[in-house]
């Protein structure tokens, strides 16, 4: 079962009263890139923070290809890679040193992270830094090699926070084909963002979360026939508006 479900998930942080996630229901299906959009402190990254296993779940259910989170927590993270817009990377070492750490992790043999790696490298232009230590590179190339590092074991689930802040104009182009390409293989990606034009652009689902709660999700170009044909920053603009931050 390739795909990624959400049961009546919730989630309160210690100290608020308001739900951070309010009873979430969703499925993300294999083939797809699925936008997940929202205001500032809407639930985007608290929704990721608990697919990703960085923060427990109140109570419903995450699956993960057949897997509960919580019951099969191990299995079900080794099918997820994950990208933030600012993920803390070991800066003492070298990029290859960091590619090789992920894929340890994900018991990759060395002939396959060999293979997965040179090509990404190449895409993003990080041949002539992949062997220096990743503190002297540029956010942009940090980032590069953080998506290398989510990329090195073929997640079934690759989860994007925000992932192309700090990327120049060809990688985020690169990353975008790489996205659809991975998608096409019958994989899961899950795509927060604010750049509303790049997810009409590029997604095939979206949702809109606002104050916790999904209030809208399916097929991009049905919400927008249903909508007068309005563009997604309109419909966005109609439905969410503005949250504040939780």
């Amino acid at each position: 079962m390739n795909e990624v479900t959400f049961q009546n998930v919730s989630k309160t942080y210690a100290g608020n009263q308001v739900k951070a996630v309010d009873d979430l229901t969703l499925s993300l299906n294999a083939g797809e890139i699925f936008g997940f959009l929202g205001p500032n402190g809407a639930g985007k990254t608290t929704t990721i923070k608990m697919l990703t296993g960085i923060l427990s779940i109140d109570c419903g259910q995450i699956t993960v290809f057949g897997r509960d989170l919580v019951r099969e927590s191990i299995a079900a993270k080794r099918n997820i890679g994950f990208v933030t817009d600012s993920g803390v990377l070991f800066e003492k070492m070298t990029g290859r040193e960091f590619i090789n750490f992920m894929a340890d992790i994900y018991d990759v043999s060395l002939e396959q992270r060999r293979t997965r790696s040179d090509e990404l490298i190449d895409r993003f232009s990080l041949r002539e830094v992949f062997d220096k230590q990743i503190g002297s590179y540029s956010h942009g190339m940090q980032q590069k090699i953080a998506i290398v590092g989510a990329l090195v074991h073929e997640p079934g689930v690759l989860v994007l926070d925000e992932p192309m802040v700090g990327l120049d104009p060809q990688s985020v182009r690169e990353f975008k084909n790489i996205m659809r390409a991975h998608a096409d293989k019958g994989n899961v990606v899950f795509f927060s963002t604010h750049v509303l034009d790049m997810a009409e652009k590029i997604c095939d689902r979206i949702g809109i979360i606002n104050k916790g709660k999904l209030i809208m999700s399916g097929d991009l170009d049905e919400i927008k026939a249903a909508k007068g044909d309005e563009s997604l920053e309109d419909i966005f603009l109609t439905v969410a508006g503005t949250a504040s931050e939780v």
